[in-house]
């Protein structure tokens, strides 16, 4: 082959060396066994390959998991009530410059009569200009003060200049609450996309298995019926929780056949006509703070740093709530988290 491609080498004589086959050493041969051998020896996978997780870290991601779900939800549903307050500020911005408008435009109807007025009498000394303008509007913008502060009626114009101002204003005002109440669904949508992704996750099989095999909580919830001690308003929203056991949790829910922690807190207290909103954050600064030893049925429980689960104290160290995603309302006492305060809603 290789002398083909040369075409003009000489033929191989006697002294020309041997065909590579022919002169390999046999020590080669040996060699490639001793290498096969080796690689038969090495386990399947290579060395440098990541280990795969054992069921006790993927329980540990799991519960990861649900805790980043439930802080998401429950910023969540705090913008939810920031949205609602800023589709209100919006409507009424909308009101205003609506009422704003409709001013404006009778003073200028006004103004334009003041002005036909004095050119009929003769009132004004810059009529002419005012009647030959190719925009009599824009002339009364610019002119309007200077012609009130020749007539005895220069207080009608002068309100003018104050309408277009404030319409101006509350144009500005609507805009910027429009803009407010898009940058939040915009944000909405972001929070709502993560949280779906991650709930698909960690109710994937594999997570759902890790946990049950490295006995991670998720034990089988049973309806309890306990005694509410009290005849408040905040004992007789303990004692309707308590009536949602086994309903379950899905995010951004708030009843009636599914909650999450803080639309659970919601639903009780609206049921005994306390309005709440359906948000962690703003729950915590609804009613008194207590300490827990002050601690009695209907008080609201709030756990982690950052607010992000509530409960209802029902008495015994025990709380009903609305725990994770793939679980459902029950009771559980409040040693398993990290306590971070209490509210009194009511007595």
């Amino acid at each position: 082959m290789k002398r083909t491609r040369d075409g003009g080498r000489k033929s191989a004589g006697k002294h020309a060396r041997p065909p590579e086959r022919a002169r390999r050493p046999r020590h080669v041969g040996v060699v490639s066994l001793t290498v096969a051998a080796l690689l038969f020896a090495i386990p399947v996978g290579s060395a440098s390959a990541d280990p795969k997780p054992s069921l006790k870290e993927l329980a540990a991601q799991a519960q990861e998991l649900h805790t980043q779900i439930e802080t998401l939800t429950e910023q969540y549903n705090g913008q939810r009530e920031k949205l609602k307050s800023a589709k209100k500020a919006s409507e009424a911005a909308q009101k205003t410059l609506t009422t704003s408008e409709t001013d404006l435009a009778a003073k200028r109807a006004k103004a334009a009569l003041l002005a036909q007025n004095a050119y009929i009498t003769g009132g004004f000394t810059r009529t002419l200009a005012f009647a030959t303008s190719k925009d009599p509007e824009d002339f009364l913008n610019r002119a309007a003060t200077s012609y009130a502060l020749e007539q005895e009626q220069g207080e009608e114009i002068n309100q003018l200049a104050k309408a277009m101002e404030a319409a101006a204003r509350a144009r500005a005002g609507a805009k910027a609450r429009i803009d407010e109440v898009q940058q939040i669904v915009d944000d909405l949508k972001s929070k709502r996309d993560k949280i779906t992704t991650m709930v698909a996750k960690v109710e994937s099989s594999l997570f759902k298995r890790a946990l049950g095999e490295a006995g991670q909580p998720g034990t089988r919830a049973v309806r309890v019926n306990l005694p509410i001690a009290g005849s408040g308003k905040a004992a007789e929203a303990a004692r309707w929780a308590l009536t949602q056991q086994l309903k379950p949790y899905v995010w951004g829910a708030e009843g009636p056949s599914s909650y999450d922690c803080s639309g659970l807190v919601m639903a009780a207290y609206q049921r005994v006509g306390i309005s709440l909103p359906h948000y962690t954050g703003n729950q915590w600064t609804a009613g008194r703070h207590i300490s827990r030893s002050e601690l009695r049925p209907g008080d609201l429980v709030f756990f982690y740093s950052d607010l992000h689960h509530v409960g209802i104290y029902i008495g015994g160290g025990m709380m009903v709530h609305a725990p994770q995603t793939g679980d459902v309302v029950r009771i559980a006492s409040i040693a398993r988290r990290p306590f971070a305060g209490a509210v009194r809603i009511a007595d």
